[in-house]
């Protein structure tokens, strides 16, 4: 218990049925490397109701190619690599297997010199350069209470939300950790996949990994079994989305970093050839590439709550709008820098299902974003609460360190955010954003015996808290805040 306290404090070094288009269910001893090395020629037709599909990328991880105008496309693949796969198209239809998930992938028979793996993809009934996304961070279930909780709790919020969206073309994209360590749980995270009504895309998080192997390059086994490759691409629209897997397990107790494989940096290089400068990039991976962490817990060791060699990924994304989307590490954090935006994103679970908020004050929720054409939106939304549920007010001296004063979080704040308030209708300016701990974090999980049934969560620094000291004459308080879309939020504290 000890140890994984320390874990939740330093977000550091110490972790805490495929039956696709027509396949079989995968023998996970498929997955240990082939000997000798034998190449593979690999060629294959994508097309729909007969017709050839040009300009469809295909690759298998390593090479790269786009179809020819008839649809055909043909490489050089070996016996160690695991799938053949699309990079799916705009305006078809994302193919799904029975647990919910895309089914965008083959197996690739490495007995064989020669194979043909065809591709047959359904056009969309309706365009979608306009869609929406949900992502998901860490639904992470450990046990039958926790599995319930998603189930019963989450999904059919998840679902209600999908609802009133309304739109044909939304997708979930589940960003890592879906499990906690307990991998026969993934039966039940499919479940709930399923009860959203939408196709997901599945991230590879630290606790989705096989931990009786002896290298990182054997630990996506199971994963692979459930939801193919760790690493691809797809597009909706303008838009090109990117999954990759960003952790490396060191071998050793569980121990990880934040690293981005040189085969995976390789691939994106080449699947990123066929993408227009410019374009709108959304990449998902479950370790952020950075946090705010890392200068609110400047002491700490961040190697497993970053990633290190993030450099070479933002190089790879500087041509394009880029977006990033990660989980882990149970606090809401946005950052930007140049155009680039990173979304790390408060979790499904909250602080691992031991109440309704993460130990920033986060509620328990997920992110839902909105393309049109080229151009990106999106709130937070928390599980169980209205869409327009975007912060929370103190009452004065909830903060002890600041008995005069009133604190609010606003969790998805980003600096093009405006929080301020009003008395009796005039404004009085914008709050003053500090540093500082929740209270409701800190009411429910401070000291060694809370919250119950997690008694290593404790309460985590934000950079979301605003403070504002209001009059106490004043007969009407007002506290607005304005998102970067321009959507307003009010809540009015006394009449």
């Amino acid at each position: 218990m000890t140890n994984r306290r320390d874990f939740i404090k330093q977000i550091g070094l110490a972790a805490g049925g495929l039956g696709v288009l027509g396949l079989m269910p995968l023998d996970l001893a498929a997955f240990t490397i082939p000997k000798p090395f034998k190449a593979i020629k690999v060629r294959g037709k994508v097309s729909s109701k007969g017709k050839g599909i040009g300009g469809v990328v295909v690759t298998d991880g390593l090479s790269v190619v786009k179809t020819d105008k008839d649809g055909h496309y043909e490489f050089l693949s070996n016996n160690r690599r695991d799938f053949v796969y699309l990079s799916t198209p705009a305006g078809y239809r994302i193919p799904q297997q029975a647990n919910g998930s895309a089914a965008f992938f083959k197996k690739l028979d490495g007995s064989k010199a020669e194979v043909s793996i065809p591709f047959e993809l359904q056009p969309l009934e309706s365009k979608d350069e306009n869609h929406h996304f949900l992502v998901l961070a860490d639904t992470q279930i450990q046990n039958d209470y926790e599995a319930g909780q998603l189930l019963t709790v989450a999904a059919p919020d998840i679902a209600r939300t999908v609802q009133q969206l309304d739109d044909p073309n939304t997708f979930g994209i589940g960003c890592g950790d879906l499990v906690f360590d307990q991998l026969q749980l993934l039966k039940e995270y499919n479940e709930a996949v399923l009860k959203t009504g939408v196709p997901f895309f599945q991230v590879m998080g630290n606790h989705d990994a096989d931990m009786d192997v002896r290298s990182d390059e054997m630990t996506s086994s199971t994963f692979k079994s459930h939801y193919g490759p760790t690493y691809y691409s797809f597009n909706r629209g303008e838009a090109h989305y990117v999954v990759l897997d960003d952790v490396m397990f060191l071998g050793k107790n569980k121990t990880y970093v934040g690293y981005i494989s040189e085969e995976q940096l390789a691939w994106l290089e080449q699947d990123l050839k066929f993408v227009e400068p410019g374009s709108l990039v959304v990449v998902s991976l479950h370790i952020p590439p950075q946090t705010g962490a890392v200068e609110r817990y400047p002491d700490r060791d961040h190697k497993g709550g970053t990633v290190i060699n993030r450099e070479a990924l933002y190089e790879l994304l500087s041509p394009f709008q880029s977006h990033i989307m990660s989980g882990h590490t149970h606090f809401n954090d946005n950052r930007v820098h140049g155009k680039i935006f990173e979304h790390c994103h408060g979790t499904v679970c909250g602080a691992w299902w031991s109440g309704p908020i993460c130990y920033d004050g986060t509620p328990n929720g997920y992110g839902v974003y909105e393309v049109k054409g080229s151009a990106l939106s999106w709130h937070y939304k928390s599980t169980g609460k209205e869409k327009d549920y975007q912060f929370r007010v103190y009452d004065k001296g909830a903060d002890p360190e600041r008995p005069e004063y009133q604190a609010v979080n606003v969790w998805n704040w980003d600096p093009d955010w405006k929080v301020t308030w009003l008395e009796d209708g005039i404004r009085k300016g914008e709050m003053e954003r500090i540093v500082a701990h929740d209270p409701l974090s800190v009411e429910l999980h401070a000291g060694p015996e809370l919250p119950s049934r997690r008694k290593w969560v404790e309460p985590q620094l934000t950079d979301h808290m605003f403070f504002f000291q209001p009059d106490e004459k004043a007969k009407g308080v007002v506290v607005e805040v304005t998102d970067r879309f321009g959507n307003t939020f009010i809540e009015k504290l006394k009449a």
